[in-house]
C-alpha cells in the first residue's frame, strides 16, 4: 500500500481555502492545515486590546481542520510580512507609486516563506484556495499558470510571480470550480464559514484611508505641496502625496469648470499633476522585476495585458529590453496606467508573465 503524498494547506479561515483542504483530502492526500499570522495589532493600527479579525479567522480555520480530522498549525510570519508587504506598501506610496500588497503577500509569504516551512516539515506540496490552474506543457518542458475557469473569480493576475520550481509543487483545487460550487460544497459538508463574506480590503488597513494608515505606520505626517497642471502651473495645495493615486478624481478639494484627475505624482518635487480625462491615457509602459512563466521571447510577442486586477485584457505586444525590463505597447492607449501596479501578460488562458510598472509613456511619447 502506497503512502499518501503530503500537502500543506494554507487555510485563511475563509470558504475557499477550507474547500481546497476538503478536496485535497478527498483526493487522497495526507493534509496538514496551516494559518499564517501575518501582523500584530499594533503594526496594523488596531488597539492591542481589540480582538483582531485575523484571530476570528484562525478559529474558523481551526474548526474546519478539526472537522476534517487533519493536523493544524499557526505559523507566525509577522516579521516577514512587515518587511516584505507592509514596509513595501508604505515605501511605494512615499515614492509616488501605487502598490498591490496582495501580490507581494503571495510572492514573499504564501509561495516563499510557506514553501520553506513545508520543506522543514518534509511536505512536498503547498495548496491554496486561489482560483487558478497549473498544468505542465510537455512540448515546452515548462509549468504553465492558467486562469481559473470562473472568470468572475480568476486570480491569475496576482500569481504571476510564481517560478517554475514553485509551480511544480503548488496546487489550486478550485481552479476548475465556480464560487457558487465552492459555497455549495462547503454547505454540504457542514462548514460554518460556507456563507462567510470574501475579504474586500487590504487586511492590515483597518477603517482608515491608505494615507492615514501610512502616516500612522511611519510615525510622521507628509508635507503638503502643490497641485500643478501639465504645464507646471500651480492650481492649489495638496495634503501629501500619499493621499493620491493616478486616475483619482474625488477628494482633491479643488473646483474646476470640468473634471480633473490625478495624472502624475512627483515625490522629488512634492507635486501632484492634474489633467483632464484624455490626459490619463498611455500608449506604452515599461515593467521591471519581470517574471516570465513562458519562455522569454526573442522577438516582440503578441499578448493581451492587464494593468489592474479586474481590467479587461487589452491587445498588446511585449518586447524584452536590456536588464530584464519589458516594454509593453498597447494596440490602443490605456487609461490611468499607474506606477507600482502590475502588468500581467496573457496568451489565451495562459499567463505569459508579469512585472511591476515603473515607466509610463503617454500618447505622444515613445521609447
Amino acid at each position: 500500500m502506497s503512502v499518501p503524498e503530503k500537502a500543506l494547506i494554507a487555510m485563511s479561515g475563509g470558504v475557499d481555502s477550507s474547500v481546497a483542504a476538503l478536496l485535497m483530502q478527498q483526493q487522497g492526500y495526507d493534509c496538514t492545515g496551516v494559518t499564517m499570522k501575518l501582523f500584530a495589532n499594533e503594526d496594523a493600527g488596531i488597539p492591542r486590546e481589540q480582538t483582531c479579525c485575523s484571530l476570528d479567522d484562525i478559529e474558523d480555520a481551526r474548526r474546519v481542520a478539526w472537522r476534517l480530522g487533519i493536523p493544524y498549525h499557526v505559523f507566525n510570519f509577522a516579521d516577514r510580512f512587515k518587511e516584505t508587504v507592509m514596509d513595501r506598501f508604505a515605501n511605494a506610496y512615499l515614492q509616488g507609486a501605487t502598490p498591490n500588497p496582495c501580490i507581494d503577500c503571495n510572492r514573499y509569504l504564501k509561495f516563499e516563506k510557506l514553501m520553506q516551512r513545508a520543506d522543514e516539515l518534509d511536505i512536498p506540496l503547498v495548496v491554496t484556495g486561489h482560483y487558478a490552474r497549473v498544468t505542465f506543457d510537455q512540448t515546452a518542458g515548462r509549468w504553465l499558470l492558467k486562469k481559473g475557469l470562473d472568470e468572475t473569480k480568476d486570480q491569475s493576475y496576482v500569481l504571476y510571480s510564481l517560478t517554475q520550481a514553485q509551480l511544480a509543487r503548488v496546487r489550486f483545487p478550485l481552479g476548475e470550480l465556480t464560487k457558487a460550487q465552492v459555497r455549495r460544497i462547503a454547505e454540504e459538508n457542514g462548514f460554518a464559514n460556507a456563507r462567510k463574506k470574501d475579504s474586500q480590503d487590504i487586511c492590515f488597513v483597518s477603517g482608515q484611508s491608505y494615507g492615514q494608515w501610512i502616516e500612522q505606520y511611519i510615525g510622521r505626517t507628509l508635507p503638503a505641496g502643490d497641485f500643478v497642471d501639465l504645464q507646471g502651473n500651480v492650481l492649489g495645495r495638496h495634503k501629501g502625496i500619499i493621499h493620491y493615486t493616478v486616475g483619482q478624481r474625488k477628494g482633491l478639494g479643488l473646483s474646476f469648470d470640468s473634471p480633473r484627475f490625478v495624472c502624475a505624482i512627483d515625490p522629488a518635487a512634492n507635486t501632484v499633476t492634474l489633467g483632464k480625462n484624455e490626459d490619463l491615457f498611455a500608449a506604452d509602459l515599461v515593467a521591471e522585476d519581470f517574471n516570465w512563466i513562458v519562455a522569454p521571447p526573442t522577438a516582440p510577442l503578441a499578448v493581451t495585458a492587464r494593468v489592474r486586477y479586474r481590467q479587461a485584457e487589452q491587445p498588446a505586444t511585449a518586447t524584452c529590453l536590456p536588464g530584464g525590463r519589458v516594454l509593453v505597447r498597447f494596440a490602443a492607449p490605456q487609461r490611468a496606467v499607474t506606477k507600482g501596479q502590475a502588468v500581467v501578460l496573457y496568451m489565451g488562458d495562459v499567463v505569459a508573465g508579469g512585472g511591476t510598472i515603473t515607466e509610463i509613456l503617454r500618447k505622444e511619447e515613445t521609447l
